[in-house]
């Protein structure tokens, strides 16, 4: 039901050495949603993908998802509730083979992995499928995108966090992971929040935003909105 919400924070404070940088971040992400957290640098997005994950532990408020309060939860045990995530910069295993990396996938999410969704993998991103036996570490930074969010998938996740997936990657390869992420939503329902700057992914992407400034979502708009120039200016001083 897209109704349903999934994903919920509540007055989220979190930061680093005791210093704040999430004030009381308020969200809610219905349940086969795309949502864009959009913002100037240094505003806290990435902070809060760590924080929803359980990378970062929060100091205050909740974090819930499909009903079950997080907050105490390390990354491993979310990442077995359904939750995937690709964080900024993609962090695959250079020294592992692409194969390797996708097992990896399914080693965290405490699933297995069937012949048949590896090639459905295979098919979103055919570079993967040709390079299998080759080391991560040799791979452009687009095909180790691909690769991450391919990892990602072996979970069969019900939630993906993307953090910043065009940084880096070349235009042609930026298009094609939006027009997979929007497959993906259409055909199997899996809600994505992912944080971006790139305007063309988010509004290829998203179906509505969560601006943030200062650790805090301070308002919500619709992806046409950053058709203005001017407004684009405003929420990502770009």
């Amino acid at each position: 039901m897209r109704n349903e919400v999934h994903l919920n924070t509540v007055g989220l404070w979190s930061g680093y050495g005791g210093k704040p940088v999430l004030q009381g971040v308020d969200m809610d992400i219905r349940k086969g949603e795309i949502v864009a957290v959009i913002g100037r640098n240094g505003v806290g997005k990435s902070t809060l993908m760590k924080c929803l994950i359980g990378l970062l532990p929060s100091v205050q408020g909740s974090v819930v998802f499909s009903g079950k309060a997080m907050d105490q939860m390390k990354a491993h045990h979310r990442a077995r509730l359904g939750i995937g995530y690709v964080p900024q910069g993609r962090d695959v295993f250079p020294r592992m083979t692409v194969m390797e990396n996708l097992l990896v996938g399914q080693s965290i999410s405490g699933k297995t992995a069937s012949a048949q969704l590896i090639d459905q993998i295979f098919s979103y991103f055919p570079i993967l499928a040709e390079r299998r036996d080759q080391r991560a570490g040799t791979m452009s930074g687009g095909q180790q995108q691909q690769l991450a969010i391919g990892r990602v998938l072996m979970g069969s996740p019900e939630l993906i966090l993307l953090d910043e997936p065009s940084e880096g990657i070349q235009p042609n390869i930026v298009q094609d992971i939006s027009r997979i992420m929007v497959e993906l939503n259409r055909t199997t329902g899996v809600t994505v929040v992912f944080v971006e700057q790139n305007i063309e992914m988010i509004r290829s992407m998203a179906q509505r935003c969560y601006v943030m400034d200062k650790g805090r979502i301070t308002q919500e708009i619709m992806p046409d909105v950053l058709e203005d120039r001017s407004a684009v200016r405003r929420f990502l001083a770009v």
